[in-house]
């Protein structure tokens, strides 16, 4: 089992800047691949970003690349999601999650879940 807590969320006006965090506990993350899901009120979870094992390799929803940075630090057992040029629609729950797949986007897909932080970016 792996244990996943978020952190980082707040309220931001539209073209700020956040950092969420998510810490793992139970099993080392390096076994991991590592995604960031967000779900708006009344919407589908969404993928918007993942890093394979090693950090190499990262992808991104279209609507956030070149916005949002993924990143991992595996001695620490960490997962980060640098958010900037923030904008309304931005506003959701971010969940991350830990799967085994080398390489996915699929919620389906990701084995563990954190519980969630609220990100609202107001106008």
């Amino acid at each position: 089992q792996v244990q996943l807590v978020e952190s980082g969320g707040g309220l931001v006006q539209a073209g700020g800047s956040l950092t969420l965090s998510c810490a793992a506990s139970g099993r080392t993350l390096s076994n991991y691949l590592m995604g960031w899901f967000r779900q708006a009120p009344g919407k589908e979870r969404e993928f918007v970003a993942a890093i394979n094992r090693n950090g190499a390799i990262t992808n991104y929803a279209d609507s956030v690349k070149g916005r949002f940075t993924i990143s991992r630090d595996n001695a620490k057992n960490t997962v980060y999601l640098h958010m900037a040029s923030l904008k309304p629609e931005d506003t959701a729950v971010y969940y991350c999650a830990a799967s085994r797949w080398l390489t996915t986007k699929e919620p389906g897909n990701f084995d563990f879940w954190g519980q969630g932080t609220q990100v609202t970016v107001s106008s």
